[in-house]
């Protein structure tokens, strides 16, 4: 069973093997021992801290109870751009017409924002790709739900998620080639290295006038949005609970921002408390989210192993083992998928 649980420091060497695949562009979890380690050390102290922290990183992992091994990583960071200054670029629209000379126009155009600032943020999502299969996607992805619906007063009213922009096979990405080298005259993987540790010089270096889109190379405008090919299933899982795109991308990669008020999320919503009875229970055809209600302790699996009574959960001892729970215990649970509509 794959199991959800707050970081520890012993995770090290775990992480930092998970980091080696990420690939570029992926800028919430580097390749580099120093990033590995700060990750680490944010969320073991965010899941300490007794009060409300804005600036809190929550680092989850998910472990393979077989192996023991952990092979994915999740985060919540409570607050964008309290420390460090958040950025994006917001994609209007600006109408250009002349009546006599019988021309309209619609252009696209790119406005430096920091629009998204003391917004909560889902981020550092990756799983092995060998453990891309059954549920264990959804589990991952899914899991920071039941937390905030359990912890809401550790996060914001509205939630965004920043999905990977489009980047092509040798890792290069278009949109960066088209715009922010001729600013920054590095490399697009360098910039967003950097960006992760000091933000300063995204400050002092980029462009603070609108730009129109249509003055960029057609690749980088056709990258406006758009989401890496390994990234679109996390980009379709989160828009199957509600979070959608509002018009803002990264920075870098112009990766699409999807945003979302947090208490209309399907799984925060939707998610009940209920009272856990530990007993034999036939596999159901729907597979649930389940999460015991503790901090530092929190535990989130999926099972099929579950009836629901009233207020009263029965569920196997195999789902109450992961959880780490005992009979009478109260237990916070959702279906993992959303009700299909006719």
């Amino acid at each position: 069973m794959m199991i959800i649980r707050p970081v520890q420091r012993d995770d090290w060497a775990a992480l930092r093997e998970l980091a080696r695949k990420t690939g570029p562009g992926f800028t919430s979890m580097q390749d580099d021992d120093d990033h590995v380690h700060n990750m680490i050390e944010s969320g073991v102290s965010a899941f300490a801290q007794e009060s409300a922290n804005p600036d809190a990183y929550y680092l989850f992992v998910m472990e393979d109870s077989d192996s023991g091994q952990v092979v994915g990583t999740c985060a919540i960071h409570g607050a964008v751009g309290m420390d460090d200054v958040w950025y994006s670029y917001r994609v209007g629209t600006l109408v250009q017409a002349s009546r006599e000379l019988g021309v309209y126009r619609q252009l696209h155009t790119l406005t430096i924002s920091n629009d998204q600032t003391g917004f909560s943020e889902l981020c550092t999502l990756f799983l092995d790709p060998e453990y891309r299969k059954s549920l264990n996607g959804h589990l991952l992805s899914k899991c920071r739900f039941l937390f905030m619906a359990e912890f809401p007063h550790l996060f914001s009213d509205t939630l965004i998620a920043e999905m990977r922009g489009y980047s092509d096979a040798n890792g290069v990405s278009p949109f960066w080639e088209g715009l922010g080298r001729h600013f920054f005259t590095i490399d697009f993987t360098q910039a967003d290295q950097l960006s992760t540790r000091n933000k300063v010089f995204i400050a002092e270096l980029m462009p603070k006038h609108t730009i129109y889109t249509n003055l960029l190379p057609e690749a980088a405008q056709a990258a406006i949005g758009k989401t890496h090919d390994a990234t679109l299933p996390a980009r379709r899982l989160l828009e199957s609970e509600g979070m959608r795109y509002t018009h803002y991308v990264d920075i870098f990669d112009a990766g699409p921002m999807l945003e979302a008020p947090v208490q209309e999320i399907r799984a925060v919503r939707d998610s009940r408390y209920f009272k856990a009875r530990i007993e034999t229970v036939p596999d159901q055809e729907q597979p649930f989210l389940i999460s015991n209600t503790l901090r530092d302790g929190f535990r989130c699996c999926t099972s099929r192993a579950i009836s629901l009574r009233n207020s009263i959960a029965s569920l196997d001892e195999e789902t109450a083992t992961a959880l780490n729970i005992r009979n009478g215990d109260t237990v916070r649970i959702v279906p993992l998928f959303a009700e299909r509509r006719a």
